[in-house]
């Protein structure tokens, strides 16, 4: 029996005609992504597309859709669980209407 958190996950790529797909479990989430120190800069981002992307009242899909990102990218940059790239934090500072170094001070 699975454990209150745990989920299976089917792995689709087949390697042979007739095999079955395999699967595997895997930790809860929170278990599996450490938690950046508070003042980091992957934090403060965080905390300023929070704050930006409330205040101008939208909603996380809102603001992907507004930058080209997708959904859950800018969830997961949000939850501190995602390597964000200088590109991606200038597609979000555009859509919101900053500098992009704002995101980050």
């Amino acid at each position: 029996m699975l454990s209150l958190g745990e989920r299976i996950v089917t792995q689709t790529r087949l390697t042979q005609k007739h095999q079955r797909p395999r699967l595997r479990r895997m930790k809860p989430a929170d278990a599996s992504e450490p938690t950046p120190p508070v003042g980091s800069a992957r934090a403060l981002l965080a905390r300023n597309l929070i704050a930006l992307r409330r205040a101008k009242g939208w909603s996380q899909e809102a603001l992907a859709l507004e930058a080209g990102l997708h959904r859950t990218f800018v969830a997961h940059t949000e939850r501190c669980a995602r390597n964000i790239s200088l590109d991606n934090i200038e597609k979000l500072a555009r859509a919101l209407g900053v500098a992009p170094h704002r995101l980050l001070a």
